[in-house]
């Protein structure tokens, strides 16, 4: 009987041992999955501003300034960086319309297209970045 005193002692220490590390690894993996979510959440965010950034110029611009602009654009705003690139860069500005049912072969309605991306940064030390991109196309008579 006196052998077995130690026994359980040792047992008690090595299920003990092994709760010990299951109860860590469990913590480290609860850990990666609060910081991935989070992650989620900042790029959820950053498209949200950059949409805004977007909206934001495209109401700045509206009309004959959309319509007239010649030369890229750069606006630093709150919520990022937004370039507008007028197509095509060079030459005539009126090209046949995309996406109208007025378009005519007559070419009596021709359009002007112009590119507005907008940029916005997110993360630990800004190391994401997420640019939304969007085509404007007005019809102008030639």
């Amino acid at each position: 009987m006196r052998k077995q005193k130690g026994i359980v002692l040792f047992f008690a220490l090595i299920v003990l041992l092994l709760m010990t590390i299951i109860g860590v690894a469990l913590a480290v993996n609860s850990t990666q999955a609060i910081r991935m979510s989070g992650a989620g959440a900042e790029r959820i965010e950053a498209k949200s501003i950059a949409d805004g950034g977007l909206q934001q110029v495209i109401l700045k611009y509206e009309g004959m300034l959309l319509a007239n602009l010649n030369v890229a654009t750069t606006e630093k705003l709150f919520n990022g960086v937004q370039q507008l690139t007028p197509y095509p860069l060079t030459g005539v500005r009126n090209v046949a319309c995309q996406r109208t049912a007025n378009a005519t072969g007559a070419n009596l309605v021709n359009c002007r297209r112009v590119e507005i991306s907008s940029t916005r940064t997110f993360g630990r030390d800004d190391l994401g970045q997420l640019t939304v991109v969007s085509g404007v196309e007005q019809q102008v008579l030639p």
